[in-house]
């Protein structure tokens, strides 16, 4: 199906028919990606998509441990290295 970008205020916009977007199941809101001469128009997923099974993997090879669980922290530097004068 061909179209014109058209003028729409400062920008410019392309007229999605009804019967693609239907057929698509997009809906609200979208992203928008440039590759090679192309524009790809795809569902936004939803902040931190997929992050609980990553953190499920994680556990599972046990990559989920402090990378600096060894190295001093604050607090014990505050208690034990120095005192208020």
């Amino acid at each position: 199906m061909r179209t014109r970008i058209v003028k729409i205020g400062n920008s410019q916009g392309v007229r999605i028919p009804k019967a693609l977007l239907d057929e698509s199941g997009l809906r609200g809101e979208v992203e928008i990606r440039a590759r090679r001469g192309s524009l790809i128009i795809s569902a936004a997923m939803p902040a931190r998509s997929g992050w609980d099974e990553a953190f499920r993997q994680m556990a599972e090879r046990g990559d989920d441990r402090l990378l600096d669980a060894d190295a001093p922290s604050a607090e014990s530097f505050d208690a034990e290295d120095w005192e208020w004068k």
